[in-house]
This record gives C-alpha cells, sequence and structure tokens, in this order.
C-alpha cells in the first residue's frame, strides 16, 4: 500500500492547509489515496481542478480519490457528480483528524462520501495545526480565515465561512517555535488578514498582533505580512511600518479596482483617493515601500473610460507586483446577474494590465542597480529581497540565510546579484 498522493490548487493558505493535512492523513494511517485540494476563486479554478481530479484519476486508477478546498465546499454536487471521485471533503472536515482516521478505518465501505457541513456556523479556526511550510528559509503561519464582507463577485465567504482569528498568544508561541527551528522569516496569512482580532476579547487589530510578536520575539529576524484590505490597516501597523525594521517593506493589497463606481458595485470598502492615499502615507513612513494588488478586468458594466481608472491607479500608487483577474462570474454572486462585458474585452483588458505590470517591475528592478540588499536565501542561489524581489547569485551561498548582496543587474524579472 503506498501513501496519500496531494494536489494542491490556489492561495497559501490552501497550502498551508494542505501541509495539515498530510500530517493528520500521515497520523491516521491514510494509504492508497489522492486528495486534491482545490480553489473557487474564478470559473477557472474550479475547470483546473476537474481537469486536474481527470488526469490524477487516469495516472492512479485504483487509488480512492478524496476533493476538498473552497470548490468541494462551495460546489459540492460538482464533484459528487463526477465518476473519478470516491469522497468530498468540507472545508472543516479537513481540518479534523477524525475525518482522516474515518477514511483510513473504512476506506472502502461505509464511510460518508460528502462530507460538507455548514461553513458559516464554524466559530473557530485551526491556525495551529502545524509549524509552518514552505522553504528551510520562510514559513507560513495562519492567523485567521473567513471573511465577514460580501464583494459582489466573490464566493470565497462561501468557501471558507465568517472571519474568525487565531488568539495572539497561540500565534507567539508558534513563531517562537519556528525561530527556534531556524526560520529566519515568517510570513502572516489567513483570507482576510485585516479583520484579524475581531471576534476576541477586547476586539484587537492585526497592527497589535503585529507589535507584540515582534516585542515578544526579539530573534526573528524577518516578519511579513501577506495580502491586507488597506482600508481596515490600523493605527498600529502604520506604526510599525513606520518602526519596524524587521517588518518587511512588501504589501499586498485586495484594491480589485480603479474606479469609484465599479468598487461600489463590487461592494468594496474604499475609494481610489483612499488606496492613493495609504500608498503615499505608507511611503512617507517607509520609502522602500513596495506594494503588489489584486486587481480585476473587466468587472460588469466597465466602460473603457472605467478600465482606464484602474490603469491610471497603478501608476497613482506605483504598485510593481500586480496579479490580474480577468473577470469570472460566479454562480450565486449578484455580480453575476449584473450586464456583462464582452468575454474578448476582458481578455484584452487583462493583458494591458499585465503588460503594465510588467513594466512595473522592469522600472523596479532597473532601480536596483548598484543597491545594497539583505537577502534571504531561498536555496542555493536564489533569495528574495526584503521587497520580495528575487536575487539569482553566480556563488552559492547557505539556504535560509540572510546574506548582504550588491545588485550587478537583472535578468528576466529577476535580479543578479
Amino acid at each position: 500500500m503506498s501513501a496519500p498522493i496531494f494536489s494542491n490548487h490556489g492561495c497559501r493558505l490552501n497550502q498551508y492547509e494542505l501541509e495539515a493535512m498530510k500530517e493528520l492523513a500521515g497520523a491516521a494511517g491514510l494509504r492508497d489515496a489522492v486528495v486534491i485540494n482545490t480553489c473557487a476563486v474564478t470559473a477557472e479554478a474550479v475547470r483546473k481542478a476537474r481537469q486536474d481530479i481527470r488526469k490524477l484519476r487516469k495516472a492512479n486508477p485504483n487509488a480512492r480519490l478524496i476533493v476538498t478546498g473552497c470548490a468541494a465546499q462551495t460546489e459540492p454536487a460538482t464533484f459528487t457528480a463526477m465518476p473519478e471521485v470516491d469522497a468530498v471533503i468540507g472545508n472543516t472536515e479537513k481540518m479534523l483528524g477524525e475525518t482522516w482516521q474515518g477514511l483510513a478505518a473504512d476506506f472502502i465501505g461505509e464511510t460518508e462520501a460528502l462530507q460538507v457541513d455548514d461553513i458559516m456556523s464554524v466559530t473557530e479556526t485551526a491556525g495551529h495545526l502545524i509549524d509552518g511550510f514552505g522553504t528551510r528559509s520562510r514559513a507560513y503561519v495562519q492567523v485567521q480565515n473567513g471573511c465577514d464582507h460580501r464583494c459582489t463577485f466573490c464566493i470565497i465567504p462561501f468557501g471558507r465561512g465568517n472571519s474568525r482569528s487565531v488568539p495572539a498568544g497561540v500565534v507567539v508561541d508558534q513563531i517562537k517555535r519556528l525561530v527556534d527551528k531556524g526560520f529566519n522569516e515568517v510570513v502572516l496569512t489567513g483570507v482576510d488578514l485585516t479583520s484579524w482580532g475581531a471576534d476576541l476579547p477586547a476586539s484587537p487589530k492585526l497592527g497589535d498582533l503585529v507589535m507584540r510578536i515582534l516585542r515578544l520575539v526579539p530573534d526573528l529576524p524577518r516578519l511579513r505580512i501577506s495580502s491586507i484590505d488597506s482600508i481596515e490597516v490600523d493605527d498600529n501597523l502604520m506604526q510599525a511600518i513606520a518602526t519596524e525594521g524587521r517588518l518587511m517593506p512588501h504589501l499586498h493589497l485586495s484594491l480589485q479596482h480603479g474606479d469609484d463606481l465599479i468598487l461600489k458595485r463590487m461592494k468594496r470598502r474604499h475609494l481610489r483617493d483612499d488606496a492613493i492615499k495609504f500608498c503615499e502615507d505608507s511611503r512617507k513612513l517607509r520609502p522602500d515601500m513596495t506594494f503588489g494588488a489584486d486587481i480585476i478586468a473587466g468587472f460588469p458594466t466597465e466602460t473603457e473610460a472605467m478600465f482606464q481608472n484602474s490603469l491610471n491607479m497603478v501608476e497613482e500608487c506605483d504598485l510593481t507586483w500586480l496579479h490580474v483577474f480577468p473577470y469570472s462570474a460566479r454562480t450565486g454572486t449578484p455580480a453575476a446577474r449584473m450586464p456583462p462585458v464582452n468575454g474578448a474585452t476582458i481578455k484584452e483588458r487583462a493583458a494591458r494590465l499585465r503588460a503594465l505590470g510588467d513594466a512595473k517591475v522592469q522600472a523596479h528592478l532597473a532601480a536596483q542597480v548598484g543597491r545594497d540588499h539583505n537577502v534571504l536565501m531561498e536555496n542555493a542561489t536564489m533569495g528574495r529581497t526584503a521587497q520580495f524581489t528575487e536575487v539569482q547569485f553566480a556563488i552559492p551561498k547557505i539556504e535560509g540565510q540572510i546574506v548582504p548582496a550588491r545588485i550587478k543587474g537583472w535578468l528576466g524579472n529577476t535580479l543578479t546579484a
């Protein structure tokens, strides 16, 4: 009997949870299984999951195939109807040891083929199941799950449930263990990271957590924050940006669009001027700050002028790393009922946004030549700056170490040193 095969789709949080599932399945003694952890962020993500299921079934005809993740949570019927699939497990169930024990103990017969409960009833998140994952140098720590907001294009709250936070003490203890294991960088992850703490006693903010980590784990060299909603950033987080050199000067922003009317139709909580002001204020506090952003092209009712406002915002916010999403209607969301933009137009606008993003990356790389950076090595010859820019070295270094480097040039999207 062989060990299970795992396949992951989607975000860092999914990847974190996949590592936890590996441990849970291993402890349960699960064998001869294929586990696919799906993503539901776009219709294309669901299509790719179905494609992966068919491919993995063909390659593993005798294994039991288990589907879990956000698409399994939001569209369980889609996957139970697939002849290749033996079991469908929800996002809550996949984090429970008893789920995997049941699958391992009765792999052929009586274990329920569909285990997907009401995600909205979940009040806690298991953020301490594993002590990080990733490279030897960088660990990801889940501090939050779910989302209380209801953006009109987004299906994720129905896959992840309402926002719930991992208590600060649990997070700090986990990071201490990671530092003791030799990790030099920790990344805080979640679905809606800036909502961290709202469900905890006294309703602390993300900035409170960041300051507490940096105060109580003095040996942690680098703390990084994943995607945030800039309109929810609190005073303590701004203070950390201004004063804490161990907080990395790289923020990925959930902006989504640059036109106020589209932002209103998306049911976002900010206007374009809010985004621009946040970037300006952050750079005044930390001049070396770089920004990434999620931007949707072709949202329903988007005109050429509205789209141009997104292009303009990239320049006005001086964004570097763009995650461009061609709009994809998700059944059950309000946006799916709005007048759509032509598919060819969506594709063309997404291409223009990506081209602008590529140009911004090249400008960022050119500006680094001749500068000194401290680079965290991810393998013997590649590491990343504090701004998360890749650096390639001609002479091998020690993986996991932070090394000083003078930037000589760049090749493609990678700096050379």
